[in-house]
């Protein structure tokens, strides 16, 4: 599994998805959104589970606020195309994705989450010469935070069972506009609205004299 993405350019890829909850395009690259908008590049294990779908709907209901921020929000499981269509036609009363409009991209390689360091398992190689997996092989429910320059600023990795904080992703991103507006840092707990302080001592000085 790969290191920490954090600091370095986000892997570029080519794959199949299907966006705007229909229509299963052939070649989608996360290249296309740099220079232009920020991306939030989250994986999913799979496709017709349980946790998945409340996370999937939870990025849906945030869109326009993050649209706003002029950021991207692109999801991703070692699921096919086919799969994702298929899900994406179930109602969501039906345990369905129904209803999601951004783009889902479909890992069948299982290269993208390799290359990302989400994916549960490894490929290995036994005595008899045969290729075999240690693992399920499905990613991890991980997030990315790439930056205008295509730069992963931020990322977390959940285990299975253990579903997402959307508003997280939101403050997280949040912070790093307000970084990159006003050339502050943000301290512990920061939302938006709250005041950063200089990366200085005098400024942390200042800043807890305050709170």
């Amino acid at each position: 599994m790969a290191t920490s993405l954090v600091g370095k350019k986000a892997p570029s890829f080519n794959a199949k998805a299907v966006i705007n909850g229909a229509e299963i395009v052939s070649e989608f690259s996360l290249d296309q959104f740099v220079g232009n908008k920020y991306v939030i590049f989250f994986f999913y294990p799979k496709d017709f589970t349980f946790v998945c779908p409340t996370e999937l709907h939870a990025f849906q209901e945030k869109l326009a606020e993050f649209e706003k921020r002029n950021c991207q929000v692109v999801a991703c499981s070692t699921d096919t195309e086919q799969s994702h269509w298929g899900w994406l036609q179930m109602e969501k009363a039906q345990g369905g994705i129904k209803g999601i409009t951004y783009p889902v991209v479909a890992d069948t390689t299982k290269t993208i989450s390799i290359n990302y360091g989400c994916l549960f398992g490894e490929y290995d190689v036994d005595d008899a010469g045969n290729l075999v997996a240690d693992g399920p092989m499905i990613a991890f429910r991980a997030l990315y935070l790439i930056d205008k320059n295509g730069k992963v600023r931020h990322q977390l990795i959940n285990d299975l069972p253990l579903g997402r904080n959307v508003d997280e992703a939101l403050r997280v991103l949040d912070a790093l506009q307000f970084n990159e507006e006003h050339g502050e840092v943000c301290p512990a707990n920061w939302t938006k609205g709250k005041d950063g302080l200089k990366e200085s001592h005098a400024g942390v000085a200042e800043y807890l004299s305050k709170h």
